[in-house]
C-alpha cells in the first residue's frame, strides 16, 4: 500500500479568498498555516487549526475562516495587506493587527424568505444565494442576535411572500431595524409591528417596499455618538462594523494627523473621523442623508466643521483646494479613490491619513501617491469582520524632507 502522506506538503499561508496554499502552489479549502495537504487532497490539521465555534460553519457565508486560531487569523490580516502592496512593488512597516473580539458586530444585513411554511432568516451561504437559517451566531452583538427569533415571528405575521433584507444597526437608543422588500399595510400589520417594537425595545422600525424607507416606529430621534457628539442616524447608514474597529481606526487617524490645525475629511460619511479630529475640519461626502446628519450634529454641538455635499468621484478636490489643509483624511468605498488620489499625489499638504476596506484598491492608490513623491510611513491592519476574508487598514503617508 502506498503511503498517502508521502507526497504531502505544508500549508504556508492563507490566500485572499481563504484557501490555504502550499509551497508547491496547491490550494486547499478550510486549511490553516501548518496544516498538511496530502497527495489525495486531504487536509491534516496542524497547530493553528482550531475547531470552528459555530455549527453553521462553513455553510454560512458570514464567516470563511473560523478554522484559523487567533495567531493565524491575525497573520492572514497582515499577509493580505502585505501581498497587495507587494503586487504594486511597495512595502511599509506593518503594525500588529487589531482584531475585534467575537460577538461585537453592531451592524449586519440578514436575509429572509418564506420556505416550507416557515420563515428562514440568516446570512446567505458561501458563494450562494441560499439562506442559512441561523440558530446561533458568534460575530453579532447579543443585542442583534436576540432579535432573530422575534423577527421570524413578525415576518410570519406580516405574511412575507418574497425575499426580504433586514438591516440591523445598534444605535444610541437601541437597535435600528430596516426591512427591505415587504409592504405591510392594514391595522393588523401595524399592531404586529408595534407589539414587536415594544416587546423588543426597538429604537426605530422602518419598511422599504422599493420607494424608500417609511418609518413605522421611532419613539425618539435615533442617533449614533461619534467623537462624543450624537449624530442623527439615517436608516441603514454606513457605520464602522464594531466599536472596537472604529476606535482603532480613529486612534490611527488621530495619530496620523497629530498637530494639524486644519484637516479635510474626505468621504466623511456621518463623521466618524470628522468629529474626532483636532482643529478645524472640512468634511465632504456624496451621500446626502449622511452629510446633512453630520452638518446638523456639528451645528448643534458647535463644532468647527464645515460640511459639503460633494461627489468626490465626479468632483474631487483640486490640488489648490487640498493645499489649504495641514492634513487630509480619507475613507473611500471599496473601489478606492483613484480620481481624488491623483490630485493628492500632487498636493503639498503635510500628511495623508488613509482608511481602507480593500487592501487591493488601497495598494493601487498608494502606488499613485508614492510615484508622486509620498512615502508610506506605516500601516495598521484592522480586523473588524472577524473570521471573514474582509480586511481593513489605516495608513499614514508623508513627504520625505527635501534636499
Amino acid at each position: 500500500m502506498t503511503d498517502k502522506t508521502s507526497d504531502s506538503s505544508t500549508i504556508l499561508r492563507v490566500a485572499a479568498r481563504g484557501d490555504g496554499i502550499t509551497a508547491d502552489g496547491r490550494h486547499a479549502a478550510f486549511a490553516a498555516p501548518g496544516d498538511t495537504l496530502t497527495g489525495d487532497g486531504l487536509v491534516l490539521p496542524g497547530p493553528h487549526h482550531q475547531t470552528p465555534p459555530c455549527r453553521h460553519f462553513p455553510a454560512c457565508g458570514g464567516c470563511q475562516l473560523q478554522h484559523l486560531d487567533e495567531a493565524s487569523y491575525a497573520g492572514f490580516c497582515t499577509d493580505r495587506i502585505a501581498s497587495a502592496l507587494d503586487a504594486q512593488g511597495l512595502a511599509a512597516p506593518l503594525r500588529a493587527p487589531l482584531v475585534s473580539p467575537p460577538g461585537t458586530r453592531r451592524r449586519a444585513t440578514l436575509h429572509a424568505e418564506a420556505k416550507g411554511g416557515r420563515i428562514q432568516l440568516g446570512f446567505t451561504g458561501e458563494k450562494s444565494h441560499a439562506i442559512v437559517d441561523i440558530v446561533e451566531c458568534h460575530v453579532l452583538l447579543p443585542e442583534l442576535f436576540a432579535l432573530v427569533a422575534p423577527l421570524r415571528r413578525l415576518l410570519q405575521r406580516l405574511g412575507l411572500r418574497r425575499r426580504a433584507d433586514i438591516h440591523l444597526t445598534l444605535a444610541d437608543q437601541g437597535v435600528d431595524v430596516l426591512v427591505r422588500g415587504i409592504a405591510a399595510d392594514g391595522l393588523a400589520a401595524a399592531e404586529a409591528i408595534t407589539a414587536f417594537c415594544e416587546a423588543q425595545r426597538i429604537a426605530r422600525f422602518a419598511l422599504d417596499d422599493g420607494m424608500g424607507p417609511e418609518g413605522r416606529w421611532e419613539p425618539q430621534a435615533v442617533t449614533v455618538t461619534l467623537g462624543g457628539v450624537p449624530v442623527p442616524l439615517p436608516p441603514a447608514s454606513f457605520l464602522q462594523a464594531t466599536r472596537e474597529g472604529e476606535a482603532a481606526l480613529v486612534a490611527a487617524m488621530r495619530e496620523a494627523v497629530d498637530g494639524a490645525r486644519t484637516v479635510a475629511d474626505l468621504f466623511s460619511g456621518l463623521g466618524t473621523f470628522a468629529f474626532a479630529m483636532p482643529g478645524r475640519v472640512y468634511a465632504a461626502e456624496g451621500a446626502r442623508d449622511a452629510i446633512m446628519a453630520l452638518k446638523s450634529a456639528a451645528a448643534l454641538a458647535q463644532r468647527p466643521i464645515f460640511a459639503e455635499h460633494r461627489d468626490l468621484y465626479r468632483r474631487p478636490l483640486t490640488v489648490a483646494e487640498l493645499d489649504r489643509f495641514d492634513a487630509i483624511v480619507l475613507d473611500p468605498p471599496r473601489s478606492g479613490a483613484r480620481e481624488q488620489v491623483e490630485a493628492l499625489a500632487a498636493c503639498q499638504t503635510k500628511v495623508i491619513g488613509y482608511v481602507s476596506c480593500n487592501p487591493s484598491s488601497f495598494a493601487r492608490d498608494a502606488k499613485i501617491l508614492c510615484d508622486g513623491g509620498w512615502r508610506l510611513d506605516w500601516v495598521q491592519p484592522v480586523g473588524q469582520f472577524r473570521w471573514s476574508t474582509h480586511v481593513e487598514l489605516a495608513a499614514r503617508f508623508v513627504r520625505p524632507p527635501q534636499g
